[in-house]
C-alpha cells in the first residue's frame, strides 16, 4: 500500500483503519470534530454518515478479532499481515454483497443481452474493468457507493422508482461524490412525473419520491441532528471549499490548463468555485434538458456518463480516482457501444497511472489492462463495430449528409485514431515506469498522462453529448404512462 510504514500519515490504507478506530472509540458527536482524541489533520473523517457507520461495523468485528487493531491512539500506523488480510476481506465482502450482484443482475436484465451467454460475457467485461479492481483492492477503498448507485439504476430499469431513489440516497450518503450522478437521476424521475401528468399520477409519484428522499436522508443523518452545529460541521468536512483547485496531476481541465497558467495563483478559491460551477453547469445542461423533456432509460444511462464526465472535467475538487464515477456508467452501455466504451475504459485506467505508480501497482496495471482489452476484443469484436450506426451516430451523420465528404471513411478513421491512442498510452506508460524524467521537469510524465487523458475525455464528452442530443429513437424503452 502507498505510504505503508512511512509516518506520519502511512497512506490511504491507514485512513480506513483510522476511521474504524475513531468511530469505535469516540461518541458520534465527536466523529467530525477536532478534539484531543480526534486530530482532523490525521485522516479526519470527510465522507458522509454511512461511511462512518460502515467503519464502525468493521471496527466492531476488528475489535472481536484483535483489539490492538482499533485501540485509540496506540493503533496509529498499525500494520500486520493478519490485519491486511482482514481489511482486504472487508473490501471483498462489500464486492460480494453489493457491487457484483448488481452488475450480474443488470447484465441479465438487458433486453439486448437476453441470451445467457451474452449476458455473462457483458458481466465478465464489466467485472474485469481494471480501474475499479486496482483502486478498490490496490489503492484500497470500498465499492459500496458505486454498488448502491448500480442497484439504483437496476431498480429504475424495472420501474421500481421508490426503491431506486432509496438506493441512490444511500449511495449519496456513503460518498458525496455521487453528486456526479445526481442530476440524471433527478431529471429522469422529474421527466417521468411530467409525462404522467402533474395533475394526476405524476403528482402522486413526485410526492412519493420526495417523501422517500426526505425519509432516507433523515434516517442517515438522525444521530447528527442533535443541533445545527453538528450538521454544519459534517458539511464543512464534506465540502472543504477553501482548499481551492487540486494540486495533484488529475486529468481534468483545470490541471491541464495549469500547465499554461497557474489558476490558483491568479484567482481566489471562492472565484475558482464560482468559475468551476458555471462551467460544469453549462456543460451538463444540454443532456439534462433533453432527459427531462424526453425521459427514457437509454437516455438516462447516457446522461449518467455525460454528466459524471462534466463533473470530472470541470468541477471544483477532483481526485484521480473520481474517474471511476464516469467509468461505471460507461460499463452500463458497453453492450450498446462496445468500441467507444472499451476505448473510454482503457483511457480511464491509463489516467490513473501516476496514482498507481505511487501505490506500487505497476505490475497489476500491466497485467489487468491488456487482459481487459483482450476480453473485450474476444467478446464484442470491437474493431468491427466502428460504423456510424454501431457508434450510435447514424442520426448525426444523416444531419451532416452532403456537408461532410469524409463520413464514408469514418470507420477507418476511428480505428486508426484508436490504435494511435493505444500506442500513445503504451508509450507513456512505459516511459513513466522506466525512464527517469528530466531534472528540470520532474513532473513531466504525470503531467503528460494527465493532459493526454484530459484531451481524450473532452472528445468523449463531445461524443456522448452528440449521441444524447441526436437520439430520437429511445429504442427498447417501456412506454411511460
Amino acid at each position: 500500500f502507498l505510504g505503508a510504514g512511512k509516518p506520519p500519515m502511512y497512506g490511504d490504507y491507514e485512513a480506513q483503519r483510522h476511521w474504524q478506530e475513531i468511530t469505535y472509540n469516540l461518541p458520534i458527536r465527536q466523529w467530525y470534530f477536532n478534539t484531543s482524541d480526534n486530530d482532523l489533520l490525521y485522516w479526519g473523517l470527510d465522507y458522509p454518515p454511512l461511511t462512518a457507520y460502515h467503519s464502525f461495523v468493521c471496527a466492531y468485528i476488528a475489535k472481536l478479532i484483535n483489539p490492538d487493531w482499533v485501540a485509540l491512539h496506540t493503533s496509529r500506523g498499525y500494520e500486520s499481515q493478519p490485519h491486511k488480510l482482514f481489511m482486504r476481506t472487508t473490501v471483498f465482502v462489500a464486492d460480494l454483497l453489493v457491487y457484483i450482484p448488481a452488475v450480474i443482475l443488470y447484465c441479465f436484465s438487458l433486453k439486448e443481452t437476453s441470451a445467457k451467454k451474452k449476458a455473462s460475457t457483458c458481466a465478465l467485461c464489466i467485472l474485469l474493468y481494471p480501474g475499479l479492481i486496482l483502486i478498490d483492492h490496490g489503492h484500497f477503498q470500498y465499492p459500496l457507493s458505486l454498488g448502491l448507485a448500480l442497484w439504483a439504476v437496476l431498480c429504475l430499469s424495472h420501474d421500481w422508482d421508490l426503491l431506486g431513489s432509496l438506493a441512490f440516497c444511500l449511495a449519496l450518503n456513503y460518498k458525496q461524490m455521487e453528486l456526479y450522478h445526481s442530476l440524471p437521476f433527478f431529471c429522469y424521475l422529474l421527466g417521468k412525473c411530467f409525462k404522467k401528468g402533474l395533475k394526476g399520477k405524476g403528482l402522486v409519484l413526485l410526492a412519493k419520491l420526495a417523501g422517500t428522499v426526505l425519509v432516507s436522508f433523515a434516517l442517515c443523518w438522525l444521530p447528527f441532528a442533535t443541533d445545527v452545529e453538528q450538521i454544519m460541521q459534517v458539511l464543512r468536512r464534506l465540502f472543504p471549499i477553501d482548499r481551492g483547485f487540486p494540486i495533484d496531476k488529475v486529468a481534468n481541465i483545470w490541471c491541464s490548463l495549469s500547465v499554461l497558467i497557474k489558476i490558483k495563483n491568479v484567482i481566489s478559491p471562492r472565484t475558482q468555485l464560482k468559475l468551476s460551477f458555471a462551467v460544469t453547469f453549462l456543460s451538463l445542461l444540454p443532456a439534462c434538458i433533453k432527459l427531462t423533456v424526453q425521459p427514457s432509460l437509454r437516455g438516462f444511462k447516457f446522461a449518467l456518463v455525460s454528466c459524471a464526465l462534466s463533473f470530472f472535467l470541470f468541477s471544483f475538487q477532483v481526485h484521480e480516482k473520481s474517474i471511476l464515477l464516469v467509468s461505471v456508467p460507461v460499463c452500463l452501455v458497453i453492450n450498446e457501444i462496445p468500441f467507444m466504451a472499451t476505448w473510454f475504459l482503457l483511457v480511464s485506467t491509463f489516467s490513473l497511472l501516476p496514482l498507481l505508480l505511487k501505490d506500487g501497482l505497476l505490475l497489476p496495471y500491466a497485467v489487468t489492462t491488456p487482459a481487459f482489452l483482450a476480453v473485450c476484443l474476444a467478446s464484442f469484436s470491437i474493431l468491427e463495430k466502428t460504423s456510424a450506426e454501431d457508434l450510435q451516430l447514424k442520426a448525426f451523420s444523416l444531419s451532416l449528409k452532403g456537408y461532410v465528404s469524409w463520413f464514408k471513411s469514418f470507420p477507418r478513421i476511428v480505428r486508426s485514431l484508436f490504435l494511435l491512442s493505444l500506442s500513445l498510452m503504451v508509450a507513456l506508460s512505459g516511459l513513466s515506469a522506466a525512464a527517469p524524467p528530466p531534472q528540470r521537469l520532474p513532473d513531466l510524465f504525470p503531467v503528460a498522462v494527465a493532459v493526454v487523458s484530459c484531451l481524450h475525455f473532452l472528445l468523449f464528452l463531445l461524443y456522448f453529448n452528440v449521441v444524447i442530443l441526436w437520439d430520437s429513437r429511445n429504442r427498447g424503452q417501456k412506454k411511460i404512462s
